[in-house]
């Protein structure tokens, strides 16, 4: 969908999982124009057997704001023709989904960067928070911010 010729994006943030294979099939229906589709999907990882699972909290309305906000950036930087983000939310089981960013392009390189800028803005700037529990029962602290996200993000204000 467009308004003024822009794509609008699709933004969720949901407890529900989500069905990537549908959410891409929905930016390409129709369309002749699209020449690359980049997906992403962030799974919960169990770091080597010790973690059962995610809590992942988010500021609701400020959480999709910021989504929004970051996505339209992409839309406009990158010439894409559409752009899907969902990110849950609540207790996410080792191996299960966390995020999802799709990007469409009429080429592979601003697809791929589309995808990118989304994800590294996501780490950093979107109002989620992740709690780890452990496969011994016990509940950890909060995850910390990680420089490694930060800088991944800083590359595209500088670039």
């Amino acid at each position: 969908m467009t308004v003024t010729g822009k794509p609008i994006p699709t933004i969720r943030v949901q407890r529900d999982d989500f069905d990537a294979a549908v959410e891409a099939r929905m930016l390409t229906v129709g369309r002749h124009d699209v020449g690359a589709l980049v997906s992403f999907i962030g799974l919960c990882r169990d770091e080597a057997g010790t973690l059962a699972a995610l809590e992942l909290e988010h500021y609701p309305g400020m959480a999709e704001a910021e989504m929004l906000r970051i996505c339209e950036l992409a839309i406009e930087r990158f010439s894409l023709l559409g752009l899907t983000a969902v990110h849950r939310f609540g207790r996410i089981e080792a191996g299960d989904q966390i995020v999802l960013v799709i990007a469409a392009a009429p080429h592979r390189q601003a697809a791929f960067d589309g995808a990118n800028f989304v994800m590294d803005f996501l780490k950093t700037s979107a109002p989620f928070w992740k709690k780890e529990h452990g496969q011994d029962g016990n509940s950890g602290a909060w995850v910390d911010a990680k420089d490694a996200d930060d800088s991944a993000r800083d590359r595209w204000i500088k670039a």
